[in-house]
């Protein structure tokens, strides 16, 4: 027990300590308790830091903070009604398409997994091929299932996505119009000495922000690059493969790999393994190739490096705890906690300095 008080005592002897760790708790118990409530409102914030680098782009070519909002909110809305009307309603029709035309793949495989007894014997029985066609169609039936809950769940779904269409774009104007009137409210209650939660906020605030903006970036160029090779080759359901593609980019290392095997999969139920089957797989490859060792180095250039061992880690802990916002900010998470790290005192160089000087006064 008087380890304990000793090492608490040296590490939270700094007010500037005590502030940040309280602050980051207060935010913690926040996200847990009411994040579900808040959704519409962190959803809001993740839009504005945003946009809130193209105001800024405008503000330093002369332009007023409120018309500068203006013209990136206006833009923001169009492009989102772009989206709605135009993606999402082809997206809806290939993904019923695809569904429709899953029991015509299911006797595809079927037949290829019965061959593979006759071609590799030694290897593969044919029990071991109908106990593995048993289990696919339980867990299709388990999905259908899960999406006919989903659907008779969508009234409630549908008049939450109406608040959030009211509530959300709202939000959004008022956090990018009024964005040093908000701070200033925050720092009337905060103390004056916060030199450390300070260093913390303005790293962070650097990597959040040039994290935000590249990966959305990243997904729209991954995007409209899927979906012209997936195009250009003919291959089924393009636009709903090239946003699986593009949103795989959200979850690194992990959702490439996962979103893979759909794009393999319908284009050898489309072509066979036949040279059109080859091609598309060898273009598909490049643009993972072109996405990792040309654009993520170009758009997060000044974000900190971590190891790939600490953003698996990430992804697994805050994706378990919020969700999908979990992963998508599991590195700008580890980020801070790394900023905290690094800015954190040295407490034993500080509690060997007081050590001395006692040494001293005896």
């Amino acid at each position: 027990m008087q380890l304990v008080t000793h090492w608490f005592r040296r590490n939270f002897s700094d007010p500037q300590i005590v502030f940040l760790a309280v602050s980051l708790l207060v935010i913690l118990v926040v996200i847990l308790t009411l994040g579900q409530m808040l959704t519409p409102v962190l959803a809001s914030i993740v839009i504005a830091y945003l946009l809130d680098g193209l105001v800024e782009f405008l503000q330093r070519r002369g332009l007023p903070r409120f018309v500068s909002v203006l013209i990136v909110f206006i833009a923001f809305m169009l492009f989102t009604a772009s989206l709605v009307l135009g993606v999402l309603p082809m997206v809806s029709r290939q993904i019923t398409e695809l569904v429709q035309q899953l029991p015509n793949m299911l006797s595809q495989g079927q037949n290829a997994l019965l061959q593979l007894p006759e071609r590799y014997p030694e290897l593969i029985t044919v029990d071991q091929i109908n106990d593995l066609i048993i289990a696919i169609r339980i867990e299709i039936a388990n999905y259908g299932q899960r999406m006919l809950s989903l659907s008779l769940s969508s009234v409630v779904g549908l008049i939450t996505f109406i608040v959030y269409v009211v509530l959300m774009p709202l939000l959004v104007f008022f956090f990018l119009k009024d964005k040093e009137l908000i701070f200033e409210w925050f720092q009337r209650y905060l103390p004056r000495h916060r030199g450390i939660a300070g260093t913390v906020w303005r790293d962070v605030d650097v990597q959040i922000s040039n994290y935000v903006r590249g990966k959305f970036w990243e997904i729209l160029v991954i995007w409209a690059v899927s979906f012209a090779t997936f195009t250009l080759f003919g291959l089924n359901y393009a636009m709903l493969l090239a946003l699986l593609v593009g949103l795989s980019v959200i979850i690194p290392y992990i959702g490439a790999s996962v979103v893979t095997l759909p794009v393999v999969l319908i284009a050898w139920f489309q072509w066979g393994s036949g040279p059109e089957f080859m091609w598309l797989i060898f273009a598909y490859f490049i643009i993972q190739t072109i996405d990792g060792n040309v654009l993520v180095p170009l758009l997060f250039s000044e974000v900190v490096n971590l190891h790939p061992v600490a953003i698996i880690v990430a992804i697994l802990v805050f994706g378990g705890l919020w969700g999908f916002w979990g992963v998508f900010f599991a590195i700008p998470l580890a980020t801070l906690v790394q900023a905290i790290l690094c800015a954190w005192p040295d407490t034993s160089e500080t509690a060997a300095a007081v050590d001395l000087s006692k040494s001293a006064v005896e």
